[in-house]
């Protein structure tokens, strides 16, 4: 790590991570190299590796980064005061995620290369965040659902995170995938993260409805 500031060094962090993130809106994983972050950074490219030693430690901050927005968003959910049905939950548990588009494709797509050649304490500091994110979801479920018992609780959880890591796929194609299914006369999924995401969480908890026995 460069000599300097606890700030300087969480700003050039965040700067690269930034750059990371720009070159991924239109650039596929494999192709986003050291060299191109390092061209939309303000320091030299060698500068990087003070802050990460591969481009898929800088890809897992990014990840990192997503979920702990989510888990800003969770954390609020959390804080409504209201009573929420199944169908009301659903809908504000899809909202948060219909803002993490970039969280749910760097799932479905490149998570094990992610964590493959990333250094343990990366790894350790995003299963952290994702270790929020299981708590929060477990806390929102136990306060709006209390007929819900831990085993209960736990089942959703099961069925919820494996869900994640296929929204994005089942909701996103490129031109060339929408082609393809039509060459093969396969009906494309016509739902929008946000609804497919209500539509599972409203079914997975309406026989959870109601105060506690």
């Amino acid at each position: 790590m460069p000599k300097g500031s606890e700030e300087l060094t969480i700003s050039r962090k965040e700067e690269i991570v930034n750059a990371c993130a720009a070159l991924y809106e239109t650039m596929q994983f494999k192709d986003v190299t050291l060299k191109e972050i390092g061209a939309k950074t303000t320091f030299t490219r060698t500068s990087i590796y003070n802050y990460f030693q591969t481009k898929e430690e800088i890809f897992l901050a990014l990840l990192q980064r997503e979920h702990d927005a989510w888990n800003a968003d969770l954390a609020e959910l959390l804080q409504t005061e209201a009573p929420l049905s199944a169908a009301a939950f659903a809908g504000a548990l899809a909202l948060t995620l219909e803002k993490r588009a970039c969280m749910l494709k760097l799932m479905s797509m490149n998570l094990y290369d992610m964590e493959a050649n990333s250094r343990l304490e990366n790894l350790v500091a995003f299963k952290a965040s994702y270790g929020r994110g299981l708590g929060l979801i477990a806390r929102c479920l136990k306060k709006f659902f209390p007929r819900m018992a831990e085993e209960d609780v736990q089942g959703f959880l099961y069925a919820f995170f494996p869900f994640l890591f296929g929204i994005y796929p089942y909701t996103t194609a490129t031109e060339k995938q929408k082609e393809a299914m039509k060459l093969a006369q396969v009906e494309p999924a016509r739902l929008s993260i946000r609804e497919i995401t209500s539509s599972l969480v409203c079914k997975l908890l309406q026989r959870f409805e109601g105060p506690a026995n």
